[in-house]
């Protein structure tokens, strides 16, 4: 009998030890932390404005006392508070007639003109200015009925009756009764039509383009679409006590698209210039008409549907079409992400992205569509280009995974030649850099970090990249001393065995090594980018140190299929979107655990939103053995029933079969282990029918799930109250006990940043 009792007394205690997260307290020191990690990050300033009058730089930096606004100048260097935060601090306490403090201003969007001598802020819904040699304010705008934004899914209104003057003034060109027509300015001329054949289903767009000689005109003749409207429910809105029913024009996979016909018209004999339109068929998307500055022709890219084909087209004055670039990939062009093009003295030459050798780089192109030469080359990316030189033929670009020994992810910044010669590395340092160039490209400010690593911020010289002057050096010491556990960066080989996988872990405040922790992933593996951070931040979407602190390893990490890699890398997701990465996550997360024992992989989770949602519900449909417990927001389940333009870059066109292959709705009936949907009824971003849909299949298959709908909510993780239903999902499934009654709640104190 006192065997087992002390066997039953050793199996409790390791249970405890085990398992001994997801309490009352945990959930309080982990609502708490939220507010104590705020304003913890000093001198790390991350916006900065080349002021060119001036010939200095502004910047706002937190620091012990508050946040100050500081300049640092090019002649001598000299570091300078921006204007007296006193002065101003009193100006406003007079104004509004309530104390203002100088190193808590409650102001936005404050910035410095260019010659340093007026602020302009945003307060109390108005835009304010303030003149730095008295501090008198001044109220510039009201901005308490700022513009509705438009909807991304709404099509440019082309017929809305404009008028386009010539460059010299003689002519004004307007679309009437679908038709192109030109009048002279002069006093009572007659409108004259250059076409008779547009047609409501067939129109002339008035989006016109005139020759900088104001000698032609170029258009496009229209053949149009029908809109495709999805429709919500606003069960609860504020305004009244009925639901309001919403649409919105969503153009989903396979729908149809207007087609363009670029069109050329000479004024001097009022004539039509016939273009062959044979090239450029089975459109995705044509770009603007834009001429050549010396009126020689003009420009337009062409998307071809189905993301494998992109042009850019050259149409002379007798109608004649050129291909200046003519890109081809068996998979996608990455064209929402990686697209780059410089024309060079007018179109004489150009510069041009292009992963054709396996790689994102550039290309310098002649005007007869041929390469001249490659401008960069290796096993590395270009990510951006900053600054195109004509007169020295020099240019400044953003690359990443060219120094080795880094992380490859991780953004310096170069200067090389056309002819690809004279490479020189601007930054070079072990970290994430971001810069901020003056005008004349002489200096700029290099801020860099890592997530193990808080921020330096230097001043450079342009051309060389040589240290100027180290301008702040972050501080975390208030940030660690609330207990805040530094994520890790850690990398294991994907699915190949070859290819490192890049990621981070993060631990409770409280960790204990000698305890096991259930493991959670954040997922986002969109193609159209990577995610993981890479510069340091104090919490990033998603809440993670936050949910670490229930008692939880919460890993994120970047598998194949993402972007800012090797095409090969990125190719990965190709027609085949279920794949997420997860082979290359499941080898990280393993190598991850082979090194902490502590972490437990009887007991992954994972959760995300929107193409994550579709993720983290696939991690149960297609990988069971490994996730047990997904929660997933606002998921776009089936690609066919989400938005165009994203899904047919990387699932293709036509539709074909991989589009149901990789279907969370026709793969339902597979789901394995506990399931939370979250859903906003208003959500315009990805259908709401896409989770609705799952949840009529996973009825129809008889299977488990929690499900929650937030009434009112757009394209969310879930908002609080998601927030806490994910935090009590996974204490629930993963940690094996109840969560604490939701009382505690408010009965916290959330300590002041």
């Amino acid at each position: 009998m006192n065997v087992k009792l002390l066997l039953l007394f050793f199996i409790l205690s390791f249970s405890l030890t085990s398992y001994g997260q997801g309490k009352i307290e945990d959930y309080q020191r982990a609502e708490s932390l939220n507010g104590a990690i705020q304003n913890k990050i000093l001198y790390s300033p991350t916006l900065f404005k080349w002021l060119t009058t001036k010939q200095a730089y502004f910047y706002s930096v937190l620091t012990e006392r508050g946040t100050e606004y500081r300049t640092i100048a090019i002649k001598g260097f000299t570091k300078n508070e921006s204007f007296d935060q006193q002065k101003l601090a009193q100006k406003l306490t007079d104004l509004f007639n309530k104390p203002f403090h100088a190193y808590q201003l409650p102001l936005s969007r404050l910035t410095l003109n260019n010659d340093g001598t007026t602020l302009e802020f945003n307060y109390d819904n108005k835009m304010w200015s303030c003149d730095l040699a008295t501090y008198a304010l001044k109220e510039i705008k009201n901005l308490a009925y700022p513009s509705s934004p438009s909807y991304w899914g709404d099509q440019e209104n082309d017929q809305q009756n404009r008028k386009t003057k010539s460059p010299d003034g003689r002519w004004t060109a307007f679309i009437r009764n679908f038709n192109v027509y030109i009048q002279s300015t002069s006093e009572k001329s007659e409108a004259i039509p250059l076409t008779f054949d547009g047609a409501e289903g067939e129109y002339y767009s008035d989006y016109i383009s005139w020759s900088p000689d104001s000698k032609k005109i170029a258009t496009n003749k229209v053949r149009p679409n029908k809109p495709h409207l999805i429709y919500f429910v606003e069960s609860s809105p504020t305004t009244q006590l009925q639901p309001i029913l919403h649409s919105r024009n969503y153009l989903k996979p396979g729908d149809a698209l207007p087609q363009m016909q670029p069109s050329l018209f000479l004024i001097d004999t009022k004539k039509q210039i016939k273009i062959d339109q044979s090239s450029i068929q089975s459109q995705y998307s044509l770009t603007n008409l834009t001429w050549r500055k010396d009126s020689r022709a003009f420009t337009f890219e062409y998307n071809q549907r189905g993301h494998q084909k992109y042009s850019v087209l050259e149409v002379d004055v007798t109608g004649a079409i050129t291909a200046l670039v003519n890109e081809e990939s068996k998979t996608f062009i990455s064209y929402s992400g990686k697209k780059f093009r410089y024309d060079i003295n007018d179109g004489k030459e150009m510069i041009w992205a292009s992963e054709r050798d396996g790689w994102n780089h550039l290309y310098l192109y002649g005007n007869d569509g041929k390469v001249k030469n490659q401008i960069t080359t290796g096993n590395w990316v270009v990510r951006n280009v900053i600054f195109v030189n004509e007169n020295d033929r020099s240019l400044i670009f953003e690359g990443s995974g060219m120094e080795k020994d880094q992380d490859p992810y991780f953004i310096q910044y170069y200067k090389i030649n056309f002819d690809g010669s004279g490479l020189v590395k601007l930054t070079s340092e072990n970290g994430n850099h971001k810069a901020t160039f003056s005008s004349d490209y002489q200096t700029f400010i290099d801020t860099y970090s890592t997530i193990e690593k808080p921020q330096i911020t230097l001043l450079r010289d342009g051309k060389t990249g040589k240290i100027i002057k180290v301008i702040e050096e972050g501080n975390i010491k208030p940030l660690l001393s609330t207990g805040w556990k530094l994520p890790e960066i850690f990398t294991a080989k994907g699915r190949d065995g070859k290819t490192d996988i890049w990621g981070m872990i993060i631990r409770p405040s409280n960790f204990d090594p000698a305890k096991k922790y259930p493991v959670i992933e954040y997922i986002y593996a969109g193609p159209h980018d990577s995610f993981v951070p890479k510069s340091f931040v104090n919490d990033s979407r998603g809440s993670l140190h936050e949910l670490a602190e229930l008692g939880f390893i919460v890993v994120q990490c970047d598998g194949m299929g993402t972007s800012n890699r090797s095409k090969a890398f990125h190719n990965v997701a190709w027609k085949n979107l279920k794949d997420g990465g997860f082979p290359d996550r499941i080898a990280w997360i393993k190598a991850a655990a082979k090194k902490y024992s502590y972490m437990d992989l009887s007991k992954v989770g994972i959760f995300g939103n929107s193409a994550g949602g579709q993720s983290s519900l696939g991690a149960l449909l297609f990988h069971p053995d490994f996730y047990k417990v997904a929660v997933s927001s606002s998921g776009c389940h089936d690609n066919r029933m989400d938005k165009m333009w994203w899904n047919e870059q990387w699932m293709g066109y036509p539709i074909g079969k991989e589009y149901a292959e990789s279907s969370n709705v026709d793969n339902a009936y597979k789901l394995q282990g506990k399931l939370l949907l979250i859903l906003g009824e208003l959500d315009d971003n990805v259908d709401p029918a896409s989770t609705m849909q799952v949840i009529n299949q996973l009825i129809k298959a008889n299977k488990n799930f929690d499900f929650l709908m937030v009434p009112g909510m757009k394209h969310s993780l879930g908002g609080d109250y998601g927030e806490h239903k994910r935090r009590d999902f996974f204490v629930k499934n993963l940690l094996n006990i109840d969560p604490p009654e939701w009382t505690w709640k408010s009965n916290i104190t959330i300590p002041k940043p």
